[in-house]
């Protein structure tokens, strides 16, 4: 049998060559802190003992909400056309997230802004045609004199075209949907 080899270790002392320290957060393969959570765990008094795979499950769910927020929170960014993400872009992450908002619905995301709302009537349907019914004529989709129907061999030019768009311009029209 081989002796053991002493050698001089830190502080003079002999004894068998020790091994590089490995963190918690190395050994569960994480990279949110264990041993810093476990400390501030015990030093919060949060109970009166924690168990050794506490801080770790802990650091793990932090890890993962993170890395959610930030997946969400960069879609933001390229449908933003940027490069950085800015407060505005984590509030909109969390706030599309249904189940991220049901979490974080009473947090304030500070520099985050005003979620954007549109009213549904405002918003342009999406399907089906419209036209606009004047006392003259008959414009369909956009306001433009392009779109003016008079009926058939008839068209809207010059003074009958103008009083048209004056008409749907101050509102004397009906609005019909198809």
């Amino acid at each position: 049998m081989e002796a053991s080899t002493t050698i001089n270790a830190a502080g003079g002392r002999k004894g068998l060559a020790r091994r590089k320290r490995v963190s918690k957060s190395v050994k569960s393969g994480l990279q949110f802190p264990v041993g810093r959570i476990g400390r501030l765990l015990k030093k919060g008094r949060y109970a009166q003992r924690i168990g050794r795979g506490t801080p770790v499950y802990i650091a793990a769910v932090l890890e993962y909400l993170a890395s959610e927020v930030l997946e969400l929170a960069g879609n933001a960014v390229k449908d933003d056309k940027k490069a950085r993400i800015i407060p505005r872009h984590l509030m909109l992450a969390v706030r599309n997230d249904e189940e991220l908002n049901n979490l974080l619905k009473g947090v304030t995301i500070a520099e985050g802004g005003r979620p954007p709302f549109v009213v549904d009537v405002l918003l342009p349907k999406k399907a089906g045609r419209c036209w606009v019914e004047t006392s003259q004529c008959v414009m369909i989709g956009a306001l433009s004199s392009s779109n003016i129907y008079c009926g058939p061999g008839r068209s809207a030019k010059g003074k009958l075209q103008k009083q048209i768009l004056k008409d749907i311009q101050v509102n004397h029209f009906t609005f019909y949907e198809a």
